[in-house]
């Protein structure tokens, strides 16, 4: 049979000794990943049979980085608090990167690291601490805050958990739970921001493994349907709203006096901050008096972008970036408005906090949650999206209507108190006693001709 030939020279391409195509390196891959499945499922399967009865009398709750500062770590801190009342419950926080919390821990409440970044590590750490994450998809935001050694640590971490309650609080976390989690292990996902935020790749392993999950909890009810939706084929257990739960904050109810408006967040694009600025050149201009004043940390880059966006504007004395404060409630208290230019919200637990503290609020009905928790002209004021001078005539609306702002102010304390942190936290207790009733079967009526039904005051979907 005659040579094939292939190029000019009429010779073969030679192929690199000790090396292998992308083709043959993804077969490989796919193979080994198959096998880890498999081993797992077998392992699972043993450690199912001999294990016992369900139990919520420990609860662990999985957290990027709780000695930082965000909402979501403010309200994960404020849940774990609740339920350490009556129960064993430890926070384990993926990484650690500071010294001490910028918020209190909770009485009661145990915090663990599994990556502490602060301390001198070995060698091998050091070494796998070079190596991305293999884990966590790429498009996942937290993605480049983990590593191959964090994704060992918390492999270990889940592999070795006996029993108890398991809250994971990020797409990518719920994610490594819902592949890893022993099947004694009572798992619950949490979301805090839209389906649609996410991107394809993390939204197809949304689909393919929430459904492994004994419940998923949302904040909102447009994200509820957004992920029955999604996940009709293959739901959880359980698949519910329960709301973030106020917390108790210092300072008192504002005077409303104080020619001042706030905003709170951090210095991110969705929080909308370039917009607030072009916003605030038509306050400015019809109230010269009157200041903004921006709590929130963010990068060195993004603070000089914002901080550049003000001068430009010549807002310099009027636009203040205030940086980060632990007594959050105390800057609330001395404010008259609250402002949200966000082109998205999970839930906005900025809003109810300056609720709290019977100040009115003006926002953006973005996405999902200023919407669901702000009823426009009872406790606050709700603008369409993208348009900053309608934030604008919002915000001088308030500003010259004293009467106006006092009504708003009274009713938005009375919002809050529905959302207290027993009122909530009596949903999760509910959401736990249901969780470890005998897994066959319907636990709660379901409402006719529908997959939701209502127990105590929580959205359930029924698989």
């Amino acid at each position: 049979m005659p040579e094939e030939k292939s190029g000019k020279s009429g010779r073969r391409p030679e192929k690199r000794r000790g090396t292998l195509s992308a083709k043959a390196r993804d077969t490989a891959g796919d193979a080994a990943r198959r096998a880890v499945l498999r081993l797992l499922k077998a392992v699972n399967g043993r450690r199912a049979r001999r294990a016992s009865a369900p139990d919520t009398a420990t609860v662990r709750i999985l957290l990027q980085h709780a000695y930082g500062m965000g909402g979501t770590i403010r309200t994960v801190l404020n849940l774990a608090g609740y339920l350490a009342r009556e129960r064993d419950v430890e926070i384990v926080s993926v990484v650690r990167a500071a010294e001490e919390p910028f918020f209190p821990i909770p009485e009661g409440v145990r915090v663990s690291f599994l990556d502490d970044r602060t301390r001198p590590r070995g060698w091998i750490a050091r070494l796998l601490s070079r190596l991305p994450s293999v884990l966590v998809p790429k498009q996942e935001n937290v993605y480049h805050s983990l590593t191959l050694w964090t994704d060992l640590r918390l492999a270990a971490f889940l592999r070795s958990l006996r029993g108890g309650v398991l809250i994971s609080t990020r797409p990518g976390f719920n994610l490594v739970t819902a592949l890893l989690a022993p099947p004694d292990v009572l798992t619950i996902g949490q979301e805090h921001v839209a389906l649609d935020v996410h991107s394809p790749e993390v939204r197809r392993l949304i689909r393919r493994r929430y459904g492994r999950l004994d419940a998923f909890v949302t904040l909102t009810r447009a994200d509820l349907d957004q992920y029955a939706e999604a996940l009709r084929a293959d739901p959880p257990r359980r698949l519910l709203r329960i709301p973030n739960a106020v917390p108790d904050l210092a300072g008192g109810v504002s005077a409303l006096e104080e020619r001042c408006v706030v905003a709170i967040g951090r210095l991110v694009r969705a929080k909308g901050f370039d917009r607030l600025v072009t916003a605030w050149e038509h306050v400015a201009a019809a109230h010269p008096d009157w200041v903004l004043r921006v709590y929130g940390g963010g990068t060195e880059k993004a603070e000089r972008r914002l901080r550049a966006r003000i001068e430009d504007a010549g807002l310099a004395d009027r636009v203040l970036l205030m940086g980060s404060s632990p007594e959050i409630g105390v800057e609330l208290a001395k404010s008259s408005i609250y402002v949200v230019s966000s082109r998205y919200e999970g839930f906005g637990m900025t809003i109810l906090e300056a609720m709290s503290k019977g100040v009115p609020v003006v926002s953006f009905d973005c996405p999902h949650g200023p919407g669901e928790i702000i009823t426009h002209g009872h406790d606050g004021l709700l603008v369409r999206p993208q348009r900053p001078v309608a934030l604008a005539e919002a915000v001088c609306r308030l500003i010259e209507d004293r009467e106006l702002r006092a009504g708003l102010g009274r009713n938005a304390v009375r919002t809050a108190s529905g959302y207290g942190l027993d009122a909530v936290g009596a949903r999760w207790d509910a959401l736990l006693a249901d969780l470890v009733r005998p897994r066959a079967g319907v636990t709660v009526p379901a409402l006719l001709g529908g997959v939701e039904a209502r127990a105590t005051g929580m959205e359930v979907k029924l698989r």
